[in-house]
């Protein structure tokens, strides 16, 4: 790449730090956020996400970190990685988007790139992107400045599948762009890109990827409810049909996060604008989006059968965030199990040794333990983190105490249950 490169990175998240670290080993970078506590935290030197380490932060020596919109002048590629949630409605909240594209629009310049990671449906970026570029630059579209799209494939947690080391899509507004953008992240991307034909393609591309993942959970859970009136152990089935080569491996669980939980209603919102109403993908989301509710009332039931008074029962809850090994509670399904509990009038006590007990309380309302008790009227296993291996989690109930394994985690003797 011949030209001098100068990258701004909008947005300091899961998302966007890993890349901005990447970028910053060889071009220079600036990262803006407009939360002046993560810059403070990442010019000490530590991501509280743990999704990038120490020594890598250290390792970009050309990155630099601010909330002033004018440090971004200097740059000519503009990569914007907010975040993508949906509504009340469960309808595409697009605000933080638009602020990114407000922000950009005041900084861009004749020549810039500015290209898009964040998840929406197709046809997001240059229906509702460009516009708010243009009005704020007074700049014009494919002939003043340029737009790309490569969407994120971030996998919270997992230290093996990282920013460079998984396939990046790339796309640009013309083709001359599109090879730009894509020579820029070749740069840094080991494992290669693919460059789509167009940014509409890009944009459906990464929506389908967790629509199917959606999907398939959704299959596996609508099996786990059949097999339990039927009086069979999912799992067991599961490890039976998975011995044939191409049976796909889904396993029945909550179904949350940024990604999974969230990104095909972008897909619905934009099939539903166009006049088509997609039943397949509804379905599944309206399935997974129930599990947390079914899981507290088949713990319920249980504690029924052993003789158990309800009210005022005492129930603990193993994990918050959204999956296992990762401090990310964004989306995190559990709440419906604790809320459904709670509903009960049961008193429920959650422990998690990787989530942020402050940012669970802003977000939640919900106040961590430090650690579990004993005497339980019911233990529910709701994340499979690898503290939770280590411990006797019988121990925390009493004799006659429901065990509950959300996550197939724990032995099938040991338990009451498995999902």
């Amino acid at each position: 790449m011949n030209e001098s490169i100068n990258i701004g990175v909008i947005g300091l998240g899961y998302v966007g730090l890993p890349l901005a670290v990447e970028f910053g080993k060889k071009f220079t970078v600036v990262g803006f956020d407009i939360h002046q506590q993560r810059i403070n935290e990442l010019k000490a030197g530590h991501d509280r996400t743990l999704e990038t380490s120490d020594e890598d932060l250290k390792e970009a020596v050309k990155l630099s970190y601010t909330t002033n919109l004018d440090d971004l002048r200097q740059c000519n590629y503009y990569i914007v990685t907010v975040p993508t949630p949906i509504d009340s409605h469960k309808r595409p909240d697009l605000t933080p988007l638009i602020k990114a594209s407000e922000s950009v629009g005041k900084v861009l310049k004749k020549g810039d790139i500015v290209v898009y990671e964040s998840t929406v449906y197709p046809g997001a970026t240059e229906e509702e992107c460009v516009p708010i570029l243009e009005k704020f630059s007074g700049l014009k579209y494919n002939q003043d400045f340029y737009c790309g799209y490569s969407p994120e494939r971030i996998n919270p947690g997992d230290k093996v599948h990282t920013v460079t080391k998984i396939l990046k899509v790339t796309s640009g507004s013309t083709p001359e762009i599109a090879k730009k953008v894509d020579d820029l992240y070749k740069s840094i991307i080991t494992a290669g890109t693919f460059l789509a034909s167009s940014i509409k393609v890009a944009e459906a591309a990464k929506v389908i990827e967790n629509s199917q993942r959606d999907i398939n959970i959704a299959f596996v859970n609508e099996l786990s409810l059949i097999f339990n009136k039927i009086g069979i152990d999912t799992h067991e089935v599961l490890a039976a049909a998975g011995t044939k080569w191409n049976f796909l491996k889904f396993y029945p669980g909550l179904v949350g996060g940024h990604c999974i939980g969230v990104d095909p209603y972008y897909l619905t919102y934009k099939a539903q604008e166009l006049g088509y109403n997609p039943e397949i993908i509804l379905a599944g989301r309206r399935l997974n989006d129930n599990m947390g509710f079914y899981v507290a009332n088949r713990v319920i039931r249980n504690m029924i059968r052993k003789g158990q008074t309800i009210a005022g029962s005492r129930v603990l809850v193993l994990g918050i965030t959204f999956k296992e090994n990762c401090p990310d509670i964004r989306n995190s399904r559990v709440i419906d199990v604790v809320a459904e509990f709670n509903d009960y009038l049961c008193k429920v006590d959650v422990f998690d040794p990787w989530a942020d007990a402050d940012e669970v309380k802003h977000e939640y309302g919900l106040s961590l333990i430090d650690k579990p008790g004993t005497g339980y009227d019911a233990v529910v296993l709701a994340v499979a983190h690898e503290e939770f291996k280590e411990m006797n989690i019988r121990s925390f109930g009493k004799k006659e105490a429901v065990i509950y394994d959300i996550k197939g985690h724990l032995d099938k003797d040991m338990v009451d249950e498995r999902l």
